[in-house]
């Protein structure tokens, strides 16, 4: 049990730090490298994670391990083949406008839900950290680094990765419901997004007035 344990946080660690060596994940689950490697091969014999080779100026190269894609899909999703059955016969049925104006309720609705949360937050860091917990709690294993006046807001794990390849106004909606929460307060920007090859889904929020802008 503890053995799954430990298999398990490693998994969460690759997701939501990326690429770590052996010595990295070592020290964050306070156990010897040599300890995080048996795990790491174990686990690659599973095929969830995979390993490459980087160097970093003139020192030794670093092994480092990732996940592979059989991992990713062992982490919660909220979508299943009804889903896109169902994205596709709306489409074809009812025609891309029909799908659209679905989507737009459907942002709306958690705009609401998510306003009523941030509402009585009483700063920007506040806000955001109740962000996290609410996507969190819908599988988005959100999280948030502030650096300076600047906030980015992170999310490892994109729960309807499906259903948005399969329609990207899902995106396009959540960046817009994420802008309409934070302004005028701040300005919100995607800078990494999982659709277009990124580990995970980045937003900056800054300030508004904030030298930078």
């Amino acid at each position: 049990m503890k053995d799954k344990k430990t298999l398990d946080q490693i998994l969460h660690l690759l997701k939501t730090e990326g690429s770590l060596t052996a010595g990295d994940l070592g020290k964050l689950l306070n156990i010897t490298s040599m300890g995080a490697r048996g795990h790491l091969e174990k686990l690659m014999d599973k095929a969830m994670v995979g390993t490459r080779t980087i160097r970093i100026g003139v020192g030794r190269p670093r092994k480092t391990w990732h996940l592979t894609q059989k991992a990713h899909s062992q982490f919660p999703d909220c979508h299943d083949q009804l889903t896109l059955d169902m994205i596709i016969s709306i489409k074809e049925v009812f025609g891309g406008p029909a799908l659209s104006q679905l989507i737009e309720h459907r942002s709306q609705s958690s705009e609401h839900i998510y306003q009523k949360e941030l509402i009585d937050q009483p700063t920007l860091e506040s806000k955001i950290a109740a962000l996290v917990r609410i996507r969190t709690s819908e599988g988005y294993m959100a999280s948030y680094i502030k650096e300076g006046d600047v906030f980015l807001f992170i999310e490892n794990h994109c729960p309807i990765c499906a259903a948005a390849q399969a329609c990207q106004n899902f995106c396009h909606s959540e960046l817009r419901v994420f802008k309409n929460l934070f302004t005028p307060e701040a300005t919100v920007n995607r800078i990494e997004y999982i659709l277009d090859g990124a580990r995970r889904c980045t937003y900056r929020i800054e300030p508004t007035g904030s030298p930078n802008q």
